[in-house]
């Protein structure tokens, strides 16, 4: 069984190109009370009545005043300074919203990005091996350090999850998951499933990495030994809840010596490629395909899956413990970029004679084993079925289009969704934006609340019946502000979300919890009926995850420059929720809000006296 402790050291800040800003990346801060609780209350009054409302500022005012309150950001601040400790919210977090997290991966956690289609490779097999060959490529400037760290116009970024792209794995465990790594040099094999069955490629034969040609042919191979027998799909036991998963890994591992061997191969794989004989044609078809699969051909735990159809369609889901999306969305622009553009470096397009055959991975399943697979599968069919995606393209605009309208695309797309939203259900309701703390070090993420005062008004005048375009404008400029200035505090370290969970944490067994953590307000305003996140590049078809509350919706959006892309997720349930419905209506406030806009520029130029 594979160790808690990974096998390759998470990088040594002192080495390497992509390291070389690590050792002066700041903590993360912890802010004081008196920033974060005022910030706080503007954060949950757009959300109450005005009765809830006094109630929780009161409440709030008493924890700023009281002993708890500066006792707890206290110790949080100690935990911060601690030496050795890199970010007081790491640990926390991984295993409150990953490693102990124990609803399946699929769909709850991991996420995926659909590709453009490659004009130049259609037969599938081809296109998976110029995948593969940038993948390597983007792994050995990770694996050597010489890949450039990500920086802004504030500085660099942290690089520390670059250390958990390749090689990787989770591992399920009771009560909390683990991540495996693996050395990079000893493991130069990737693992690729068809048909529910999975191989390792080797993809370095007397001492010369495979071309391209080489690979093609190589899984042509896998390809025909996998369509022409059966297999129990073992892989879907990845697919179902955590507990019941570490039960399940203990017995398949258990059921023979070779199985251990086998999941060993398997996870310690650079990444896999999922071959699969799906042929979708519509954006929701392959959204599926890329988000959850039949959860057969897949091996959920895996730290990076790139699937391809047999009708050329391509994409990536990527499991979502140790990485966030900006890493990966390098990664995969990377991959496009080279493959979609005949960059990418094929090789010789001779095929050696003497390659050996893929390794077949093939696991000992005796009856308990079996039935855990029926079981799992069963589960997992009826979790998919229970979600509802629909997913838009709105081409009324792109990145270009707003930013020569005046403001910035993202606010500009949140304040749709917002007005979608308001449009459907009168009202607006507690909204997360994931925004990246990466310029700290070991930084995750922070909650961007995109419901504010100004956002709320600004509905309420684009659904007034008299508003004036000049008034509807002038709203509307108001919330994108809004947004961007408090987008902007959250990726300083500054938002609300963190902190008050940090103080939540530093609570002792058989303290009092405070009441402000027992206010209705605080749960009301941290249950995210919308769920929401940007990742942009040219080269993706749209991107997406699942809903976070079984009330709520998750909807991931694509910027590009020509258009919006929107994937909207939701369960089947008694919410009556309706992913058709928001789209119809988020597309409808894009449009309104594009024509106050121009309406308004229109008007502005006509009164500009004429030279």
């Amino acid at each position: 069984m594979p160790s808690a402790t990974p096998l390759r050291k998470p990088g040594d800040p002192a080495a390497g190109k992509l390291f070389e800003f690590q050792a002066q990346l700041p903590k993360l801060p912890v802010p004081a009370l008196s920033e974060t609780l005022p910030k706080y209350l503007r954060t949950v009054e757009p959300l109450l009545s005005k009765e809830a409302y006094a109630q929780t500022k009161q409440v709030v005012e008493e924890f700023a005043q009281s002993s708890q309150g500066k006792e707890l950001q206290r110790r949080l601040e100690a935990r911060a300074a601690e030496p050795g400790r890199p970010n007081w919210l790491e640990e926390w977090w991984n295993d409150l919203s990953y490693m102990g997290y124990r609803d399946p991966v699929v769909p709850y956690v991991s996420y995926f990005y659909a590709y453009k289609d490659d004009r130049l490779r259609r037969k599938p097999t081809q296109r998976a091996a110029a995948i593969v060959r940038a993948a390597w490529e983007f792994r050995r400037q990770v694996g050597s350090r010489e890949l450039a760290p990500e920086t802004t116009k504030a500085g660099a970024l942290c690089s520390h999850s670059y250390n958990y792209m390749f090689n990787a794995t989770r591992i399920p465990r009771r009560p909390s998951d683990i991540e495996a790594t693996y050395d990079l040099a000893a493991n130069e094999h990737i693992a690729v499933v068809r048909n529910s069955q999975f191989f390792a490629l080797p993809l370095v034969h007397g001492g010369q990495l495979l071309s391209a040609a080489e690979i093609e042919a190589q899984l042509d191979r896998i390809v025909e030994q996998a369509d022409s027998s059966a297999a129990v799909p073992v892989g879907v036991l990845t697919s179902d809840n955590r507990d019941l998963w570490a039960d399940n890994y203990r017995l398949l591992a258990e059921a023979s010596p070779a199985n251990a061997a086998t999941l060993e191969r398997l996870q310690s794989a650079a990444f896999l490629v999922c071959l699969d004989d799906a042929r979708p044609v519509t954006r929701e078809e392959y959204h599926r395909v890329f988000w959850h699969g039949d959860g057969r051909n897949r091996w959920f735990d895996k730290s990076l899956q790139f699937i391809v159809c047999d009708n050329g369609k391509a994409g990536f889901l990527g499991e979502h413990s140790s990485m966030d999306g900006t890493p990966t969305c390098r990664l995969n622009d990377y991959i496009l970029d080279q493959t979609l553009h005949a960059k990418v470096d094929l090789g010789s397009s001779a095929v050696r004679s003497d390659l050996p055959a893929p390794e077949a991975l093939r696991f000992v399943t005796p009856p308990a084993v079996v039935r855990a697979v029926e079981q799992a599968g069963q589960r997992f069919d009826k979790v998919v079925e229970q979600h509802q995606l629909r997913v838009l393209q709105y081409e009324g605009f792109g990145k270009d289009e707003i930013k020569r309208l005046g403001f910035s695309p993202d606010g500009f797309v949140q304040m749709a969704i917002q007005l979608g939203y308001y449009k459907l259900y009168g009202k607006s309701r507690a909204t997360y934006e994931a925004a990246a703390t990466r310029a700290f070090a070991h930084g995750r993420t922070e909650t961007c609340r995109s419901v504010s005062a100004e956002s709320v008004a600004f509905c309420e005048q684009f659904e007034a019946a008299t508003a004036s375009a000049e008034t509807k404008l002038a709203a509307l400029q108001a919330a994108v502000k809004a947004h961007g200035t408090y987008a902007k505090m959250c990726s300083e370290g500054k938002g609300v979300d963190r902190h008050l969970l940090g103080l939540r944490l530093s609570l002792r067994p058989g303290e009092e919890k405070p009441k402000i953590f027992q206010d209705a307000a605080y749960t009301e305003s941290s249950h995210w009926y919308l769920s929401t996140s940007q990742l942009s590049s040219e080269h993706f078809e749209g991107w997406g995850f699942s809903e976070v509350v079984p009330d709520g919706y998750g909807v991931a959006y694509t910027i590009r420059k020509d258009a919006v892309i929107l994937h909207i997720a939701a369960m089947k349930n008694e919410f009556g929720l309706n992913s058709d419905h928001l789209a119809h209506y988020i597309k409808e406030a894009a449009t309104e809000m594009r024509a106050v806009v121009l309406a308004c520029k229109l008007k502005e130029a006509a009164a500009k006296p004429k030279l």
